[in-house]
């Protein structure tokens, strides 16, 4: 388990210093969350995913720097400070972790406000350089993804944290292509985050036979 002076690769004070919004939810943004120095290796050890879709860390085979800032995502540190930020006890609710490295411009990026069983939703990106217009998560007042309070680039380091809610919309335009990112949840039950794992797996099953997206 990590400690606060452990800690190497997240960046825990721009998290506390990020201002915190509660319209049109809860959320907050950092533009760098990670400590510079660690960076290249989280890319390099990033798991090879050559399919659309999210899947869980089982599924894939991350290197030993990207283990590593898993590690300190699930620490108590990191549960701690985006608990003091959104004034919840994170503590009684159980974690699950996905990553994706591909995206489909056909079936990713739909407006949507994540699943009820959901309590937080954190989304890492990891990579590198963003020039595309597409692919970058608007956060939104509606249904219409032109209706946006902010736009979060998917670049390396770029953090967004969410509390879900019924109108905690968010989407991106259109991007075909490699776009890699983790995202953690803080979930209401095991038996979801169980479910959950169980349907990534067997998606990821049926992607590596027919190549394709079922997400």
């Amino acid at each position: 388990m990590t400690t606060a002076t452990a800690l190497r690769m997240l960046d825990l004070s721009q998290l506390e210093a990020a201002p915190f919004h509660s319209e049109p939810f809860e959320y907050l943004t950092v533009g760098d969350f990670l400590q510079a120095d660690c960076k290249a290796a989280i890319v390099q050890d990033f798991p090879r995913i050559d399919r659309h879709g999210s899947f869980p860390l089982s599924t894939v085979q991350p290197g030993p720097a990207f283990l590593e800032l898993v590690d300190e995502l699930l620490g108590k540190e990191f549960e701690a400070a985006v608990g003091r930020k959104f004034s919840l006890d994170l503590s009684q609710y159980p974690t699950m972790v996905t990553v994706r490295g591909q995206c489909s411009a056909k079936s990713d990026g739909h407006i949507h406000p994540d699943s009820k069983d959901k309590v937080i939703t954190v989304l890492l990106y990891l990579n590198p350089a963003w020039e595309d217009g597409g692919g970058r998560l608007r956060l939104l007042r509606s249904k219409n993804l032109d209706d946006f309070v902010a736009e979060v680039p998917p670049t390396i380091g770029s953090l967004l944290i969410f509390r879900r809610c019924d109108h905690s919309w968010h989407g991106h335009l259109p991007f075909e292509g490699k776009r890699m990112s983790l995202q953690m949840n803080w979930v209401k039950s095991d038996r979801y985050m169980r479910h959950e794992q169980f349907r990534h797996k067997i998606s990821s099953f049926f992607k590596s036979l027919t190549g394709q997206s079922s997400y």
